[in-house]
């Protein structure tokens, strides 16, 4: 197969985002143990969450800018390393500042996989762009799955520091294989996509798409709906130990929250080409909204409904991770695609900060995460009620900027 071939570019991308998964999903494993075997606070260790995320989100722009240009092999190579020395080193962090370091220098190295794979897929595909970008966000959401088992045996058996020196040397050769391979296709094709969405016959700049109301809308929503998963990816070990949850049914709830998480952004992304982007976020948002309060009212009551009511929280939630990437696309076009998304995929980082640090702050305060959780299903909510309104009716924005209105 040639490499100029759209899906073997889409398979090679997927690879690479199956290959970071590990850096964000498969955290909650090491919390616990980490914390038992250095005596740090709950807290102290989930801002290092937090700062991964928010390099890992808050780079993309300017990385997005370069590899729009340059194309992403030589980013992702620079990634694989990036990737490989910050997890592998976490095995060996002795300290709180050498533990946030390397975990910063992971995410820098996630957010140039991420944001090159990312904009592959949109540049490679149009018709089918809901379900290219959410096959490439199912990698990083899916690919724990792969990993927990071996990881939590890992841990349990040798500790959570061979698990990170592990996992960190295998996910950074890989990377760096695969990146020989990525490309940007020759020339960006310009056709249609789907009936259902609507599409810019414009491409525009970062700087041209800051200044539509659309894209503050849009940002706002992805902030409101990143929160609920990231509190729960970031903190269900935690969650588990306080509601007394068996570690067993820990392992088996990340294990399948992973592939709910990769078959959301596949599934919902598959919907969106359908019935249009704007009606697809709009239900998926009502129902994480839903799903957050059935976790804190039922899932606390036994291993089997803590893990029924997570799964179907990631199955709500991961979609943003590919809705979001398309809609941009459509909007704004492809020309850009990569930096325009980086600069939403920021909105993640924020949310980070609710999700990750602030929420563990809040429990260590009250003893409780019932503000955390109804907290986050109000924000999915008033998402929703965004989704809709773009749907419904057109912002205004000037006619030299203007942004086709959405399908009704």
């Amino acid at each position: 197969m040639k490499i100029n071939n759209r899906w073997f570019q889409l398979c090679a991308s997927l690879i690479a985002m199956i290959m970071i998964a590990n850096l964000q999903y498969a955290w909650t494993l090491f919390v616990e143990p980490m914390r038992a075997s250095t005596g740090w606070k709950l807290s102290d260790i989930q801002w290092a969450f937090t700062l991964f995320i928010l390099f890992q989100t808050w780079v993309q722009p300017a990385q997005g800018f370069l590899i729009d240009r340059m194309g992403p092999r030589v980013f992702t190579t620079l990634a694989g390393i990036l990737c490989g020395v910050g997890w592998t080193g976490l095995g060996y962090a002795s300290s709180l500042p050498m533990l946030y370091t390397l975990y910063v220098v992971a995410g820098i190295g996630a957010a140039l996989v991420y944001g090159g794979c990312m904009g592959s897929a949109l540049k490679w595909f149009t018709k089918e762009r809901g379900f290219a970008a959410g096959l490439i966000a199912a990698g990083f959401g899916g690919g724990t799955a792969l990993f927990v088992p071996i990881i939590a045996t890992v841990i349990e058996h040798h500790g959570y520091q061979t698990a990170f020196v592990y996992t960190g040397v295998f996910q950074g050769l890989v990377i760096l294989i695969v990146a020989q391979f990525l490309r940007h296709p020759p020339k960006a094709p310009v056709a249609a996509a789907s009936s259902s969405a609507a599409v810019s016959q414009r491409e525009f700049t970062t700087l041209e798409m800051l200044r539509t109301p659309q894209f503050y809308a849009l940002y706002a929503a992805f902030l409101m709906m990143a929160t609920g998963g990231l509190l729960v990816t970031a903190n269900a070990g935690s969650i588990a130990k306080a509601w007394g949850i068996p570690a067993a049914a820990l392992a088996t709830a990340t294990s399948l929250n992973a592939l709910a998480n990769g078959g959301s952004r596949v599934f919902w992304g598959w919907v969106s080409d359908k019935i249009g982007r704007e009606f697809a976020m709009g239900v998926a948002f009502l129902l994480q909204a839903l799903c957050l309060v059935l976790v804190l009212t039922v899932g606390r009551f036994s291993g089997t409904l803590f893990t029924v009511t997570l799964v179907l929280t990631f199955f709500t939630w991961g979609e943003v991770f590919s809705l979001f990437p398309s809609v941009v696309a459509d909007y704004y076009g492809v020309r850009h695609a990569t930096a325009n998304y980086g600069v939403m995929y920021s909105a993640k980082g924020l949310a980070s900060i609710i999700g990750g640090g602030l929420a563990a702050l809040l429990f260590e305060h009250f003893g409780t995460w019932t503000a955390c959780f109804y907290g986050s299903a109000v924000l999915a909510a008033a998402a929703s009620v965004i989704a809709f309104s773009l749907r419904t009716r057109s912002l205004h924005v000037s006619t030299s900027m203007a942004v086709p209105a959405p399908a009704k």
